[in-house]
């Protein structure tokens, strides 16, 4: 089945825990962390998390547009993700095994992340030890960005390399996804969509998330 993750990051923050419990036929809550350095936007922190976390049974889907991620992703376990993303481009190969490690010692879900303009290899020597990728499809750093089409090889690619090296790993697309858009991520072999103004905008969030499952429904 086709899994949705709605973005809090188009919530209203004044009424965060009304807004996650709107969503709760999802499969999993995306919580943008954003430090100013990675991308130029500033969101939301550990302290939010653990604010968030007794609001909720869905699972937390993490993604920190954080630098060093390694100098943070226990913190955040700590504070109630399910799911911790690391940027690939945001350390050294070395420091991004160290922190998707940690995660899994906390005995939490670890996942990576690719920017646009970083090719599919770039997951390889994080694949077979992650239990999510995750695949931009808007710069991040924003809400509200128009789908890259273009994106959509990349998928695949992942998708081929994710079935021979690692079956249960789950393949997220992040950015632009609206009803216009999911079918070609799922075609494209995505089964995880995140979507943030899609969701939140919908008069009717529950058959919205519905329709964003796509044929899989």
């Amino acid at each position: 089945m086709i899994k949705i993750a709605p973005s809090i990051l188009s919530a209203d923050f004044a009424n965060l825990e009304r807004d996650i419990q709107r969503i709760s036929a999802a499969d999993y809550v995306h919580v943008d962390v954003m430090d100013g350095m990675f991308v130029p936007n500033i969101s939301i922190g550990i302290p939010v998390v653990k604010s968030i976390r007794p609001t909720t049974s869905l699972p937390l889907d993490v993604h920190l547009m954080i630098v060093e991620p390694v100098r943070y992703v226990e913190q955040f376990c700590d504070a109630g993700a399910d799911l911790v993303t690391v940027h690939v481009e945001a350390d050294s190969e070395e420091n991004i095994h160290a922190a998707i490690d940690k995660i899994h010692a906390k005995g939490r879900r670890a996942g990576i992340v690719l920017k646009p303009k970083t090719p599919a290899e770039a997951a390889l020597p994080f694949l077979e030890k992650v239990e999510l990728i995750l695949v931009m499809t808007v710069e991040p750093g924003f809400g509200g960005q128009s789908f890259m089409a273009d994106m959509m090889p990349k998928v695949s690619a992942l998708r081929k390399l994710i079935d021979e090296k690692n079956p249960a790993c789950e393949l997220e697309v992040d950015g632009g996804v609206a009803p216009d858009t999911c079918q070609t991520c799922i075609d494209a072999g995505a089964n995880v969509l995140v979507a943030g103004s899609a969701v939140y905008k919908a008069a009717d969030i529950p058959a919205r998330i519905a329709e964003l499952r796509g044929s899989q429904a």
